[in-house]
């Protein structure tokens, strides 16, 4: 699929099929795949030699037992943190469901038990190869929508994520837009340094989280072809039982910006009733472009029927 002309709305598997299995494990990328997301999402950080791990923060202390297998690793925050292990080192961790560390209290209470199972991290190029594998072996063309991390938490490591990101998503041929890859960033300077210096032309993506971030939507567009906010950034109010929306879509739309908003959760609906009427509210009233979902099958049954 074309990512830059294409008008279809689009399903991003958010950290895998996560709502079924514990997040960026492999297992979670292959039910992804099996229930026909669009594209699944890889989160990016550094190990300590260099190899890019796919997991949702830059620490490992509520998705692994790394403070079982390493007690004496933290930091004086007393965290443990990916750039301190060697990708071997990681590899021996068993990843879980995501957990509070200070109480081991599970976050999502109906997910995949956090003590069972044997699952592993893993890094992008094996998730590359991966989808990359199924894609030949389906006859699919499932995309891949990787994250670049904590960009100024690794530049102050003295590690270039982006460069060796780039580096390896060329390698496996994804290199413009017309491939189906699409990066993302909550941190601006470094997705514009991404097109501008670094001369990538990926699809790109600039994550907003804070509501100042929307009046910026004219400067993102100088080198973003897409945006990633927060749902609730595109919710009003509730007039007669039904949502009105601020401006932030159609502002994104009339500057040629896709807008694929985080995170459509079928066990936390926040505002709505159920999470068909979250999806009916947001892709087809609010008209947004494509959403980042826990529950990709949930909403592939949605746009079957819609």
């Amino acid at each position: 699929m074309n990512t830059q002309n294409s008008d279809k709305k689009i399903i991003i598997a958010h950290r895998g099929a996560s709502g079924y299995l514990p997040e960026h494990t492999i297992e979670a990328k292959v039910m992804a795949y099996a229930m026909d997301a669009d594209f699944i999402e890889q989160d990016i950080v550094l190990s300590k030699d260099n190899i890019p791990i796919v997991i949702h923060d830059i620490y490992l202390d509520d998705v692994t037992d790394v403070s079982e297998k390493f007690p004496k690793r933290h930091r004086e925050d007393n965290r443990f943190y990916v750039i301190d292990f060697t990708f071997k080192e990681l590899k021996t961790l068993r990843v879980s469901e995501r957990f509070i560390p200070e109480t081991g209290e599970q976050v999502y209470k109906k997910r995949f038990p956090k003590e069972k199972g044997n699952f592993k991290l893993h890094c992008l190029q094996e998730e590359i190869e991966l989808i990359q594998g199924l894609n030949l072996s389906t006859g699919k063309n499932i995309g891949i929508y990787p994250e670049i991390k904590a960009p100024k938490f690794h530049k102050e490591e003295g590690k270039k994520i982006s460069e060796i990101v780039l580096n390896i998503l060329s390698t496996y041929g994804y290199n413009s837009k017309i491939d189906n890859c699409i990066v993302q960033c909550f941190d601006s300077d470094e997705l514009k340094r991404i097109r501008v210096d670094l001369k990538s032309d990926l699809f790109l993506v600039q994550l907003i989280e804070y509501p100042e971030e929307t009046l910026k939507l004219k400067y993102f567009a100088t080198y973003a072809d897409g945006i990633g906010p927060w749902y609730k950034q595109i919710l009003k109010e509730k007039i007669n039982n039904k949502w009105t929306f601020t401006s932030l879509v159609s502002e994104a739309h009339a500057l040629g910006l896709k807008v694929h908003p985080y995170t459509f959760r079928a066990d936390a609906l926040g505002e709505f009733p159920s999470f068909e009427k979250m999806l009916e509210t947001l892709v087809i009233d609010a008209n947004v472009d494509g959403v980042f979902t826990d529950f990709p099958d949930k909403v592939h049954n949605f746009f079957t029927e819609n």
